[in-house]
């Protein structure tokens, strides 16, 4: 076999191993929207066979169950991330450019914050909110989120901050601008990428979180989206038209997040996140 066609067969082989998976990453996606379109005698008759009428009646069925729970995750998760800018963008901001007696000591802390799992703290967590009277409230998950989230942000925007030249800031200072002035007037401005990347990762883990609703939210009124759908998995009668129809609804705001910021992604990716 000569070499030129052996290398013509590593790339049939590379694109047919490409193909293979992104048929498995795109195989669910497929299921759930046909199903989707499906009434109760086409699902038992072909699940997963694309079959005419689609029954887009599934869609307002979904829509109108689970109406209410995409209001609370929308509401909770910008919050949560909001709150989350704020806090982390002036606690990296300190640990970058001051010193003071025991900062490496909260430092190294915080990288430790980084190795616990979650799930390991879920029974003190629990009774900590249950002491605090925040049990099936919004205040109960955004606290838990904005604390959680700010590990992750401070380690990746101290960074990014370090790396921002000191002349900056010493022309700052000399102009009379004060440290919270240089926050949102110098490291705002230039972090636009990384806090993008990193608004878009949080957004995406509170979005699709279940646990933690799960275990502190009791009305059906206050639960979100993923816990939501849950709820509506019937226990003895399934409609799966509209269960999958409530699944690629809750889905099409994470495919619009990455279609319409996907540069950014990328750029905040590169700029921020490999550094230090």
């Amino acid at each position: 076999m000569s070499m030129r066609r052996k290398e013509i067969l590593a790339e049939v082989w590379k694109h047919l191993f490409i193909l293979f998976i992104l048929s498995m990453a795109f195989l669910p996606l497929y299921v759930m929207i046909v199903i989707s379109g499906k009434d109760g005698a086409q699902f038992v008759a072909s699940p997963f066979k694309l079959t005419l009428p689609f029954h887009w009646e599934n869609y307002a069925h979904a829509w109108s169950l689970m109406r209410a729970y995409v209001f609370n995750t929308v509401f909770i998760c910008v919050t949560s991330v909001i709150l989350t800018f704020v806090l982390s963008l002036n606690a990296a901001f300190f640990f970058a450019r001051y010193r003071m007696p025991g900062h490496k000591f909260l430092w190294y802390f915080f990288l430790v914050l980084m190795l616990m799992p979650g799930v390991a703290n879920l029974v003190p967590l629990f009774m900590l909110l249950k002491s605090l009277s925040l049990l099936n409230t919004f205040y109960a998950l955004m606290v838990v989120y904005v604390t959680g989230g700010q590990v992750v942000q401070i380690f990746i925007l101290r960074n990014f901050i370090e790396d921002i030249p000191q002349d900056l800031f010493d022309a700052a200072e000399v102009d009379g601008a004060s440290p919270i002035k240089q926050v949102y007037h110098i490291v705002l401005p230039m972090s636009g990428s990384v806090l993008s990347t990193l608004g878009i990762l949080q957004f995406i883990s509170l979005w699709n979180d279940y646990i933690l609703p799960l275990i502190v939210m009791r009305d059906d009124s206050m639960l979100t989206l993923a816990v939501g759908l849950v709820r509506m998995d019937g226990e003895y009668v399934k409609d799966w038209g509209a269960l999958m129809s409530g699944f690629t609804i809750a889905s099409i705001p994470m495919v619009l997040i990455f279609l319409f910021t996907m540069r950014l992604f990328v750029k905040g990716l590169a700029a921020g996140a490999v550094k230090g």
